[in-house]
């Protein structure tokens, strides 16, 4: 019984145990739950502040479809919940006046309600009103289009406000330009339409109108516009009538449908221009009436890109499907341009507000935090938070403006935006323009669909497209040709070939008497791959020359705004062009060009040198004058310093011991003539009297004598016996060796080589001088090429050669002629297959200096859209891989050359025996020093003689001399016996010197003479 009362109360406490720690582990984890719902709650509140964005949208009545398009792209970036940073919230306005009062109202109500950014879709009249909110109060303002003329703000400061429609009036000017029109009429229903017309006008360049426009007429509606036609009609039923139509598209269709329903007007003398960007919208296809006349427009939606796709894809989810056709035949809903503008305008906000938000997360946190005390959404009603920062107030007591906080940054992001949205590439310039994009041009075929038959890109221009179809105007003007496919030629018609006179490309055949007619009228390089190319395409050609006999260039008097052969092929005069016709940017967008059949560049061309004579002096050719000069200073230097160590050492003097007498040291020896007798002979005994003096050898002049012979390499009697003397003299022979070796070597080669010193030697120098005179030919692809060049070097010549416009010529032999007549002061620029045919031709004195300037080529050349030209690049491709191509520039440069062209280079290297005016120099010191040699010993002559009479004693004196008679005789043979007895003299003291010998320079006193 006990031991039960004890389990059960173990029982018990177990139990109580164990209910405890359930409470416990209960009690904890609503705490944790608790945690857990304050940490949502938080994140919630943090979450809140930055997870929606307003926008404020302003749109006018009748943009339905703009509407659409900006409620999809805000319900498409909402529900992408997965990746998306923020919501947009929109704060709509749907507007039907253009009273700015009521406008400026309803944008400060927008501003009121702290939007970040504006959107709208208005006229151009209610533009200019928010245009100015946008820029006074710095708030970004996003449009699908711009009106045609938007002032800038006044202050130069950043513009707020950003199109999404680019600036394509250069692409109708070149649409214009590619049919060939002379003419256009221009019908347009709006004052913006006009604006756009003088927009056209100005991006014509200055004085090269291509054409002109033969009338415009503003249209109200679609009646007023069937009567101006029938007006147009009356006044001539079979001309062209070239329109250019600025009006909505719905409009636009009405007119050509009652253009076509009209048994009075016509349809193939008519061809409608669509200038604005309605060939996105839908087009039925079952609607007859659009193929039946000629119909061109651009089309800035791409069917084939993914985001419009994806646009679609979302529109069906978010409602039912539409009646609506599609564009074009396609299999997708046509979309308008302008919604399409107004979609990527949406998603261009988007990608700035991530830009911000991914490099600071809280940039707009303090913002949010004051619209929710705005609202009310604060705790409590004392926040003191500065509500005027975030929210815009357009009444202010004061007048100030306070413009939006974050508004400059927001406005700068967006002008860095790249997506890629419905109307493709979407890029800003500084100024909110868009820049890299690309428009379609499309014609309406005859079973009423779009067909795209080119693309205009802002950086590129015009670019057709070939070979993919026929046009719709070719296809209802003129059938396809005989016996082809679609894009092939005829190969039963005579083609008209035009071509220029210019050795060795095409030249007069000499006829010798007889009548040549057609195409053997001419010959050279142009004219032989033209039979090559009509026999590899199996045609028939017909060569002519071109009228005004030039190449090509933009010109405002001719027609079709091209003269030379250019303005034939865009005039459809002739169908191909084979001549030294430069391929350039500008010739390429009105004209096509096959594949280069000549690489060339330019080069200079100048008067060949006369050959250079070395003159009487050449021999000093090998060292310069610097050097030479050194040589001299060297020598002088060395004599003196040989001079100066000379006189220390003892070792350099020696003691020389001499028997004199008072009488002996001033009588002359024995046997001159005027000499006294020896003392033996009066009888009288004089005493024995010696003499010592201290001599050296080195003198000033043996110095001189010394350093000469060593630098002649000739032997000398004098040698130094110290060793300062000896390093000295060591030294000056190392110099001299090295530098009579060094003089030798190069000797051979001044002597034997005459050379041809160019004056200039590459276009660096050609710029850098002034004694050349240059130019060019006037307007051609040379000309065109420093024009546009940005290296330094080019736009320096370009100054030059615009300010000296009477340097350049009007045809190339004019400019040779000029080169050959300069005498080497003027230098010709030109294609380097020109210049070295000319170097190949007598008179043969013209050569080319330098490298090529640029790299171009020669290509034959068709009109737009020619079925030809593929054909034609394959033949060139072909015949270039054969080696046709090289055969015949052999043919018409090398094999029929009158120069040898590489005698210059012989002559340059191979070396001439030695004339006597190479070495008339040496012949001239030669003489020259002998005639001085004379000279000076003639002198020593005189003036020594002149100097015994001086100090002859007169007659009757003691020491027996002779009488003044015997000292006047001056003659040669007493000169050379006082020489004798000199020599005599010395030799008997160099004899008592080896006597004697040498002693201590110590002991004895020196004597310093010069």
């Amino acid at each position: 019984m006990h031991s039960r009362l004890k389990f059960l109360a173990y029982l018990h406490l177990m139990c109580a145990a164990s209910i405890c720690s359930l409470l416990e582990f209960s009690a904890a984890q609503q705490q944790q739950q608790q945690l857990q719902q304050q940490q949502q709650q938080q994140q919630q509140q943090s979450a809140s502040l930055t997870e929606k964005i307003p926008l404020g949208a302003i749109f006018e009545q009748g943009t339905d479809d703009v509407q659409s398009a900006f409620k999809y792209a805000m319900l498409n970036h909402n529900l992408n919940v997965s990746s998306r940073r923020f919501e947009l919230q929109a704060y709509v306005d749907v507007i039907n006046t253009a009273d700015a009062f009521k406008l400026s109202r309803l944008i400060c109500n927008q501003f009121s309600r702290g939007v970040y950014s504006m959107l709208g879709a208005v006229s151009p009249d209610s533009f200019d009103t928010l245009h100015s909110y946008s820029n006074t109060f710095q708030m970004p303002f996003v449009t699908p289009w711009f009106p045609e003329k938007v002032l800038t703000p006044s202050s130069g400061l950043l513009d707020f406000a950003i199109s999404m429609r680019p600036d394509y009036h250069q692409a109708i000017i070149d649409t214009i330009q590619y049919y060939g029109w002379q003419s256009i009429i221009y019908l347009y229903d709006s004052h913006d339409g006009l604006l756009r017309l003088q927009q056209i006008y100005q991006e014509l360049k200055p004085g090269n109108e291509t054409f002109r426009v033969q009338m415009v007429k503003r249209i109200a509606n679609v009646t007023m516009a069937i009567e101006f036609l029938h007006t147009m009609e009356d006044l001539g039923r079979f001309s062209k009538k070239r329109i250019v139509l600025d009006c909505p598209a719905e409009m636009a269709k009405e007119i050509i449908i009652q253009h076509v329903r009209d048994v009075k007007l016509g349809r193939r003398t008519y061809h409608y221009l669509l200038s604005g960007l309605v060939m996105d919208n839908h087009w039925p296809s079952d609607v007859v009436e659009f193929g039946a006349i000629n119909i061109t427009g651009f089309r800035i939606v791409d069917t084939n890109r993914r985001a419009l796709r994806d646009f679609h894809d979302s529109r069906k989810r978010l409602e039912p499907p539409s009646g609506q056709g599609t564009a074009g035949g396609g299999s997708m809903p046509a979309i308008s341009a302008q919604a399409a503008l107004m979609y990527d305008a949406v998603f261009v906000l988007v990608e700035a507000f991530n830009r911000i938000l991914r490099k600071k997360p809280d940039q707009f946190r303090a913002n949010h935090l004051q619209r929710r005390s705005h609202s009310g959404g604060g705790s409590g009603g004392g926040n003191t938070l500065n509500e005027s920062s975030a929210l815009l107030d357009c009444n202010t007591p004061k007048g100030w403006v306070t413009p939006w906080e974050q508004g400059e940054k927001i406005s700068r992001v967006l002008r860095k935006v790249e997506i890629d949205g419905l109307t493709g590439a979407v890029r800003f310039d500084d100024d909110g323009r868009r820049v890299n994009y690309t428009l379609q041009v499309v014609e309406m075929s005859v079973n009423s669909t779009l067909q795209q038959v080119a693309e205009w890109r802002d950086d590129a221009g015009f670019l057709p497209l070939h070979g993919r179809y026929w046009g719709a105007a070719h296809s209802r003007s003129a059938s396809p040709p005989a016996g082809g496919s679609v894009g092939d030629y005829a190969r039963n018609h005579t083609y008209i070939v035009t071509s220029v006179l210019e050795e060795p490309y095409l030249m007069h055949k000499a006829s010798y008497g007889e009548q040549l007619v057609g195409n053997e009228r001419f010959e050279g390089y142009c004219k032989d791959l033209a039979e090559l190319l009509a026999s590899r395409l199996g045609i028939k050609f017909e060569l002519r020359l071109v009228q005004d006999g030039s190449y090509g260039a933009e010109n405002q008097f001719a027609p079709g705004g091209w003269d030379g052969m250019v303005g034939e092929l865009v005039r459809k005069e002739a169908d191909i062009a084979i001549a030294a016709m430069t391929i350039t940017a500008e010739r390429e967008r009105v004209i096509d060009f096959s594949k280069p059949f000549m690489s060339l560049g330019i080069s200079i061309m100048i008067k060949k040198p006369v050959k250079q004579t070395p003159g009487v002096f050449s021999f000093l050719n090998p060292l310069s004058q610097e050097i030479w000069m050194s040589v001299i200073l060297s020598y002088v230097g060395v004599s003196l310093v040989l001079y100066f160590v000379t006189r220390f050492p003892p070792h350099e003097w020696r003691i020389v011991r001499r028997s004199t007498n008072d009488a002996a040291t001033t009588q002359q020896p024995p046997g001159i003539i005027g000499g006294s007798e020896p003392p033996e002979q009066h009888g009288q005994q004089l005493p024995q009297q010696h003499s010592t003096a201290a001599v050296n050898d080195f003198s000033l002049l043996n110095s001189f004598w010394y350093s000469l012979a060593a630098f002649m390499q000739q032997g000398c009697d004098l040698t130094p016996p110290s060793i300062a003397g000896r390093i000295a003299a060591a030294v000056w022979w190392f110099f001299t060796i090295i530098l009579i070796s060094s003089y030798t070597a190069n000797l051979a080669a001044f002597l034997t080589v005459e050379r041809m010193v160019a004056p200039i030697k590459s276009p660096e120098d050609l710029a850098m001088q002034n004694d050349v005179q240059y130019g060019t030919l006037l307007h051609g692809s040379t000309w065109d090429f420093f024009q546009r060049s940005k290296i330094g070097l080019h736009n320096k010549m370009w100054e030059y050669l615009n300010a000296n416009v009477h340097q350049s010529v009007r045809s190339y032999d004019e400019g040779i002629r000029r080169v050959r007549t300069s005498k080497g002061k003027y230098a010709l620029l030109l294609e380097s297959p020109k210049n070295e045919y000319v170097n190949a031709r007598a008179p043969c004195d013209t050569m080319k200096v330098g490298r090529h300037i640029d790299t171009k080529g020669f290509g034959v050349a068709t009109p737009i859209g020619s079925p030809l030209r593929n054909r034609l690049n394959l033949a060139v491709l072909s015949l270039k891989e054969h080696g046709e191509l090289l055969k015949l520039r052999n043919k018409w440069w090398f094999d029929k050359t009158e120069c040898n062209l590489n005698l210059d280079s012989q002559e340059t290297t191979t070396p001439n025996e030695l004339s006597l005016s190479n070495v008339a120099g040496i012949y001239y010191i030669l003489i020259g020093g002998l005639l001085l040699a004379v000279f000076v010993a003639i002198l020593e002559f005189v003036c020594r003689s002149k100097s015994k009479s001086l100090k002859a004693p007169p007659n009757g004196t003691a020491g027996g001399m002779l009488g003044s008679s015997t000292y006047q005789r001056d003659s040669l043979s007493d000169a050379i016996m006082q020489s004798q007895a000199k020599l005599a003299m010395q030799a008997g003291s160099d004899y008592d010197e080896r006597l004697v010998g040498v002693e201590l320079a110590s002991n004895v006193r020196y004597q310093y003479s010069m």
